[in-house]
């Protein structure tokens, strides 16, 4: 039975540019559909955060450069916590797909691999 599930994932950029925030959006959005095999048509929605030191483009620029039309995408920033990882790129996916919730990998790339070792709060 086809059910919609929620992806998630993060990575990092070096800089505060619209090529830095495009470029590690699509490595991160291809690795997502790869590993989840995932077609585009499956993609219901994608909500991206940034922490608030990345504002050079919308990250949903880059699903959209991949040919996600129909899929409702929004972007927001992150909050202001101390401490936490500078220049992250965060996305929720939401998936039409007969796979159960164990069987869907969350993906972090970069420095966002450390979000894992840190527990819920990332």
């Amino acid at each position: 039975m086809t059910q919609c599930w929620a992806i998630r994932g993060a990575t990092t950029v070096l800089y505060n540019t619209t090529d830095q925030i495009l470029v590690g959006t699509r490595e991160l959005l291809e690795e997502m559909i790869q590993v989840n095999q995932i077609k585009k048509e499956q993609i219901v929605a994608a909500w991206f955060t940034t922490t608030q030191d990345l504002d050079a483009v919308f990250p949903a620029r880059a699903a959209r450069q991949m040919g996600w039309m129909n899929v409702a995408l929004m972007c927001a920033h992150e909050m202001m916590v101390p401490n936490s990882l500078i220049r992250c790129i965060r996305v929720l996916l939401l998936v039409n797909t007969e796979k159960s919730p164990e069987e869907l990998q969350y993906i972090y790339l970069r420095d966002a691999k450390d979000l894992r070792s840190q527990g819920l709060g990332d």
